[in-house]
């Protein structure tokens, strides 16, 4: 449910709040006087397009900011909701409400926050989905498309969104299969040539057989060897320099220190025998370094064709660099995705057979899940057209009939059916299909009607209404008012409009007044007393909210529908 909405420099409202209340809430005022930016101010907040020329003139930016409970929702939308809520971040605040916000800049870009995150403009969408729903007099004409009109009837009966789920599914892997199929038929020349590149490149990498990281391992190997003769002189410099020479003459450093080492350990003096424990573990060092160094001469190449060996190899793994990857790890990951590519293409004969066998299995799928589909929606459509049917003739239309045509189509993401709604004014005379013989009052009635039979089962939403009785008077007035009434028990319903009939049906009446000076125009909200009402009321019958006879005429029908909204109880 809507607790509230604050809107700043949007169209002609500098700054207004409202507070909604449970049931239904109508909003009044004369032509212009900024009701319709209320119902712009919920779109908004419902993700819809941001259009800078709504900003009022001379300000920076329009905000927009509504609270909403969560309570009261049915538990799927609240499910639905809390995934959402989870998926980005958002957070109720303190009393468990969801504050959503818009802000829309005078160079047209703009912002969303949803539960105190930022969020794009869908996400809103998303969330709106669950609470609210704007019905539009663009909304009555949408309901001439056969997309909506079968997203109608699909929403009519509990069983329909289960049986399309499971034919979309068997559709999208049909079809999936058969442009498979198509493509492998069709390019079955092309794909031939592929799979002869593919098994080219993969040979001729196969028969260097590259090692992981061979490339670098190489490199630092044609280093050594390029320097192999500088590297055995340096280290044998350093052996000699610890061992000595093999002759005797010429002792090397470790003999040197072994010769005064036992002299220095054994001495009385304390200080001179810690040097000669101190020269003692240099000598052992030394016996470790020598140790190392020979066996690092040991493993200095020596053979006088590993350079050569080394170079040629090297060249091989260049040739594989430059026409698959920078580097032999690459050319690896590249060998084995084309591996795997190879292995999924097959244009034999046995092949294609297979897949078409797998398309037609498909197909047998989807075509048993359209059926069972259309014979759902056969049902749904009869039970739909006799309930609007029935609405319908309650909103002053008493000859009316309303029928649902289900045609047979080409199988589509939606089913194997074409949709239309159709209306007839008399029993006797043809159903035609309502783009051609609904009248606007009429195409507002049908719509309402549908409103009120797909929303009986969902609870605790917001249902918003701009000036859907546009072009309904009379009777037709008081059914209308009678219906969101009735809707109201279960949802919360915003209504703007001009009908007198309608308004009187209101649990809370809000007026939206203009300003207008020289310089600039302000519109205002009032919640009405009952006073209050009582004038607004005479002023919608006939302009007369000061005279006695409006004020009476205002009473009476306040009073009628006040009880008739307590008989609904």
């Amino acid at each position: 449910m809507l607790g509230d909405i604050a809107i700043e420099n949007l169209g002609v409202i500098a700054s207004s709040s409202l507070d909604f209340s449970p049931g239904l809430t109508v909003l009044t005022g004369e032509t212009g006087a900024g009701k319709t930016m209320v119902v712009t101010g919920l779109r908004l907040l419902s993700g819809a397009r941001a259009d800078a020329s709504r900003v009022r003139t001379g300000a920076d930016q329009a905000v927009v900011e509504g609270r909403f409970f969560l309570d009261d929702l049915d538990q799927n939308a609240q499910t639905a909701v809390k995934e959402l809520l989870n998926e980005t971040g958002a957070r109720p605040d303190e009393s468990g409400e969801i504050i959503a916000t818009r802000v829309v800049n005078s160079t047209g870009r703009s912002k969303a926050h949803l539960g105190g995150r930022a969020t794009p403009a869908a996400t809103l969408s998303d969330f709106a989905t669950e609470v609210l729903t704007i019905h539009g007099q663009n909304d009555q004409l949408r309901l001439l498309s056969p997309a909506a009109q079968l997203e109608a009837l699909d929403r009519s009966d509990s069983a329909l969104p289960k049986l399309r789920e499971k034919y979309a599914a068997a559709f999208s892997q049909w079809r999936a299969l058969a442009k498979d199929l198509k493509a492998r038929t069709e390019s079955r020349r092309e794909l031939a040539q592929e799979v002869d590149r593919l098994k080219f490149a993969i040979d001729d990498i196969t028969s260097i057989n590259p090692q992981p990281g061979e490339d670098t391992e190489l490199l630092a190997l044609i280093r050594r060897l390029q320097d192999v003769d500088t590297l055995r002189e340096q280290a044998s410099a350093a052996l000699i320099a610890i061992d000595g020479v093999d002759d005797g003459d010429t002792p090397g450093a470790a003999d040197l220190l072994g010769g005064v080492t036992s002299g220095l350990v054994g001495s009385d003096d304390p200080e001179l025998a810690e040097f000669g424990e101190r020269i003692s573990a240099l000598t052992s060092e030394l016996s470790e370094l020598s140790r190392e160094l020979g066996r690092y001469l040991e493993d200095l190449p020596a053979d006088p064709d590993a350079l050569e060996s080394s170079l040629q190899r090297q060249q091989e793994l260049k040739s594989l660099t430059r026409k698959y990857a920078p580097d032999i790890d690459g050319v690896i990951a590249w060998r084995d995705k084309a591996e795997s590519k190879l292995r999924s293409i097959d244009v034999s004969a046995d092949a294609l057979d297979k897949l078409k066998e797998e398309v037609d299995k498909a197909k047998t799928v989807m075509l048993q899940a359209g059926a069972a589909l259309t014979k759902k929606r056969a049902a749904a459509a009869q039970s739909l057209a006799k309930r609007v049917t029935t609405e319908i003739q309650g909103l002053a239309m008493p000859k009316a009939r309303f029928e649902v045509a289900l045609e047979p189509a080409k199988p589509s993401p939606t089913g194997m059916d074409e949709v239309e709604f159709r209306l007839a004014g008399a029993p006797e005379l043809e159903a035609r299909p309502l783009a051609t013989s609904a009248s606007g009052g009429e195409l507002s009635r049908v719509m309402l009607a549908l409103e009120v039979i797909l929303s009986a089962d969902s609870i605790g939403g917001t249902l918003v209404f701009d000036e859907v009785d546009a072009g309904v008077g009379g009777r037709a007035a008081v059914e209308i008012g009678r219906r969101l009434a009735r809707l109201s028990q279960h949802c919360q319903v915003i209504v703007v409009t001009h009908l007198p009939q309608v308004a009187a049906y209101a649990d809370t009446h809000l007026h939206v007044s203009k300003e207008v000076t020289d310089a600039t125009q302000r519109s205002g909200v009032e919640k009405l007393n009952q006073e209050r009402r009582i004038e607004e009321l005479a002023r919608m019958l006939a302009g007369l909210e000061e005279s006695d006879t409006g004020r009476a005429h205002a009473q009476e029908l306040l009073e009628r529908a006040r009880a008739d909204r307590e008989s609904m109880v």
